[in-house]
């Protein structure tokens, strides 16, 4: 069901965003087809005056030709002029707001459990970003715009012939609403079920194309594969017939309003004949309110498409608005306090949707600013779901988390298909190149980035391909070290490196780390060497909190693997 309420995050985005634009793309809309009106109204006047005062000779030398032509040549460039202005606007307006759109979702996708939701179902997410933001613009350039000048169309059909009979102008008017309005709303409201299996089917599609291109394999191996195929055909079949639906609803609503158009041509050459008769009405007036009278109902007929696909848009909408709504400054780790520590728990439970059991049980903990902490225990203990939490990635469903800002160093290096610059941007987007070079060279990648043909501008494939592990780890590394934090979140900063590549890797982490807080969670002995501090995690709860220099905390140290 379609609720007005839907559209009221929408629309505030679109006014904050870009509202004076949008007003002034509406406004230039509207004088385009009011001067369309005013120049075929004209020329039809003007060819009929001329054609009348040309029988007589008298006629002809008293007819004034310069006025009018010189209007119609205004109309005409300014409706030229203008049409260019339009649409230099309004799709300049439209895609500012989109793209305003897009920052603020992504904003609210940084917020605690948002981003992974979506992971959950990443074709959902991929539609989120293009087709429903994409379908958003129709509300404005396909609804509002059109709608704007139709009035406006609507409101000069009126006052030209109330010049001539106040009783015809104000019919004409209230047809002009009734009809062209009341047609749109038609087609919305019968448009809108086959939008949405429209929207829905090509969503599915999206969906199974991108399960059978990366499970390909998987399928094959589970004899799924014609079942996938199959599968992709009678979607796109449901979405052909979904096409042709709305295709044939166009085709409709365009008869639709050709009809009306006749009828209202019809219907006022009918009053003008019946004034010529009884009040005089001139062929020249009468030439131009008939053609006033056809002009006027076009600018409705352009409401046509968006009218059909309003369901379309209202789902999106729908889906988007809720985010839109969220207030940007919720986070899970509400901020420690300058110069207090760096983090504290306090009875903090977190539990992992879908998943039974907490994912951490009743954690209290404290880290005073400087320490250096190792989090230690089997798989699945709760290790990176704590620094999750300390990042503010989690919220805690009990108790209260404080935390200083931090920089996380994740297992998996997440590096994008851009430039090496640019992904060590990511960091610190106004970083110089300088800062860049020390915070490779820190790392121990400045000699390989040299050594590059393209140096800071070697472009990267997708997951970084192009980088060995070590490589990327190093340049994951200049990337913490670029950010300034004084609060280090580390999550198995060497797993899968070679014994020379993690020793190095670990020198220069803890070189670099003096002065700051460390949290690190590891399964390896040489990672933890690190720390001056053991928690051990078992089953999501902290069993013990050791100390350097106590014989447990050696104990619990020599029982990790050393690789």
């Amino acid at each position: 069901m379609n609720r007005p309420n839907d559209l009221i995050p929408v629309l505030s985005l679109f006014a904050r965003s870009g509202g004076r634009r949008m007003a002034l793309g509406a406004f230039l809309s509207t004088l385009v087809v009011l001067a369309g009106m005013a120049l075929l109204g004209t020329s039809g006047w003007f060819i009929t005056a001329t054609a009348l005062a040309g029988m007589t000779a008298a006629g002809l030398a008293g007819f004034n030709v310069f006025v009018p032509s010189a209007s119609i040549r205004l109309l005409a460039l300014g409706r030229t002029f203008g049409r260019y202005a339009e649409r230099v606007v309004t799709h300049d307006a439209t895609l500012g707001v989109l793209a305003a759109l897009r920052e603020r979702l992504f904003r609210g996708w940084a917020a605690p459990l948002a981003a992974r939701a979506l992971l959950r179902r990443p074709a959902r997410l991929l539609f989120r970003l293009t087709s429903d933001i994409d379908a958003l613009d129709a509300i404005y350039l396909r609804l509002l715009v059109p709608a704007v000048a139709a009035i406006g169309a609507a409101l000069l059909g009126g006052l030209v012939l109330g010049t001539m009979d106040w009783r015809l102008g104000l019919a004409l008017f209230a047809w002009l609403l009734a009809f062209g309005l009341g047609a749109a709303m038609v087609a919305a409201r019968s448009g809108r079920a086959v939008a949405l299996r429209r929207a829905r089917a090509l969503e599915r599609l999206r969906a199974q194309a991108i399960d059978l291109v990366a499970g390909q394999t998987d399928l094959a191996m589970a004899g799924r594969l014609g079942a996938q195929c199959e599968a992709l055909r009678y979607t796109d079949a449901r979405l052909a017939r979904a096409d042709d639906a709305l295709h044939r609803l166009d085709t409709g609503a365009g008869w639709t309003y050709a009809v009306g158009g006749h009828l209202t041509v019809a219907a006022v050459l009918l009053a003008v004949g019946a004034l010529a008769q009884t009040e005089g009405l001139g062929a020249p007036a009468a030439a131009l309110a008939l053609l006033i009278a056809l002009a006027a109902l076009e600018p409705f007929a352009a409401l046509r498409r968006g009218a059909i696909e309003a369901g379309r848009s209202w789902l999106a909408a729908r889906r988007l608005g809720p985010r839109l709504r969220q207030d940007e400054s919720d986070s899970a780790a509400a901020p420690a306090e300058k110069g207090s520590d760096a983090l504290c728990l306090y009875g903090a439970s977190v539990v992992h949707p879908g998943r039974d059991g907490a994912a951490l049980h009743d954690i209290t903990l404290r880290i005073d600013a400087g320490e250096r902490v190792a989090v230690i225990g089997s798989s699945g203990a709760g290790k990176s779901t704590l620094l999750a939490l300390a990042a503010g990635e989690l919220q805690a469903q009990s108790g209260e988390v404080l935390a200083r800002p931090c920089t996380w160093l994740t297992q998996r290096t997440e590096l994008f298909q851009d430039s090496l610059r640019d992904n060590l941007r990511l960091a610190d987007p106004g970083a110089s190149d300088e800062q860049l070079w020390d915070a490779l060279r820190a790392a121990g990648l400045d000699a390989d980035v040299r050594a590059m043909a393209a140096g800071l501008d070697t472009q990267l494939g997708e997951g970084g391909l192009g980088l060995s592990g070590g490589q990327s780890r190093r340049l994951a590394l200049a990337r913490l070290l670029l950010r300034r934090a004084d609060f280090w979140l580390l999550d198995e900063p060497t797993e899968a490196l070679d014994g020379a590549t993690a020793a190095d890797v670990l020198a220069r982490l803890a070189r670099h780390a003096a002065g700051r807080t460390v949290l690190l969670a590891t399964h390896l002995r040489r990672e933890a060497e690190l720390a001056d501090r053991l928690l051990v995690m078992k089953q999501g709860c902290l069993v013990a909190d050791l100390r350097r220099g106590s014989n447990e905390f050696d104990a619990a140290l020599g029982a990790l693997r050393r690789h």
